[in-house]
């Protein structure tokens, strides 16, 4: 399917992107990208300071069943374990389990380690977590819906699931201002294709998407009023700030300025259960003319 602003042609098949971006992944594992890379010694040694700075973790999460989605790489799952939980991570790079499983082994951490797809957690019981904790990946799926429908299958009723998106904002715009120094945005807000990737190799395109990765926009309704549709309340959203209003022009801290390129969510499992509707139910809401 075509982009509107790019000449290559996108397929917007679920599977297809899984297996492309399996590829990159497990690609970016092999180069020791910046993202697959391992949590330090200093990072460990104070574990809930370095994932938990706004405290939405408690005290102590010793001993609570915890599980790292999406998450493999030898990060996430050392500094929840170094935290005492009993940690389970999920990814579907084999490349990116790798490096948690070397890490545990070299830490003596316990931990089990899966390999899988977000959207399927179906070798997991109902009610098998307490906490699952989701780094930025659900832009790497066409829908967001049926992975929160698994979340809340598998989190027991009070848990928390903590998740980290991209911003359809940020998505929609390029990573770089043009000749008069806007950023600007050039990709629609409604659509279910992906989002072309153009390509630029420039710093800001690098940290912002994962080169040859197949990208799709969520929008603020699917993020946050599917995740209360599948069964979750919000208590928290927070943006993390990566801003600096006197970077130079064009650089990532800059574009943070203008455009928050990730929000973060704090959802709490409630009791009961889900709302009725398919994987993909929205509610329907009028259209309001203004004359």
């Amino acid at each position: 399917m075509p982009d509107p602003q790019s000449n290559r042609s996108v397929p917007s098949s679920g599977e297809w992107a899984k297996a492309q971006n399996r590829r990159i992944y497990d690609a970016m594992a092999a180069q020791n990208a910046p993202l697959c890379r391992v949590a330090s010694d200093d990072e460990i040694a104070n574990p809930l300071r370095t994932v938990d700075g706004a405290g939405w973790l408690g005290k102590s999460i010793r001993g609570k069943k915890l599980l790292c989605l999406a998450a493999g790489g030898g990060r996430q799952s050392a500094l929840y374990a170094a935290a005492g939980a009993d940690v389970t991570v999920l990814d579907i790079s084999p490349a990116m389990l790798a490096r948690d499983r070397d890490s545990a082994r070299q830490r003596g951490h316990s931990i089990r380690v899966v390999e899988g797809s977000m959207d399927d957690l179906s070798m997991f019981a109902a009610a098998s977590f307490e906490i699952v904790i989701h780094p930025v990946s659900t832009c790497y799926f066409p829908q967001v819906v049926p992975v929160y429908r698994e979340v809340a299958r598998v989190i027991g009723e009070g848990g928390l699931y903590i998740s980290q998106h991209k911003t359809p904002q940020s998505l929609q715009t390029r990573p770089t201002p043009d000749p008069a120094g806007h950023y600007v945005m050039d990709h629609a807000y409604y659509r279910d294709d992906p989002i072309a990737d153009r390509g630029d190799d420039s710093l800001p395109a690098r940290r912002l998407r994962e080169s040859g990765a197949i990208e799709y926009l969520h929008r603020w309704e699917e993020l946050i009023g599917g995740l209360c549709r599948c069964g979750f309340v919000v208590e928290d959203l927070a943006e993390p700030d990566h801003h600096d209003e006197h970077a130079q022009a064009g650089t990532f801290a800059h574009r943070c300025h203008f455009i928050a390129p990730y929000v973060r969510i704090k959802a709490r499992r409630r009791t009961g259960d889900m709302d009725g509707g398919g994987p993909n139910a929205r509610p329907t809401v009028p259209k309001i003319h203004l004359s």
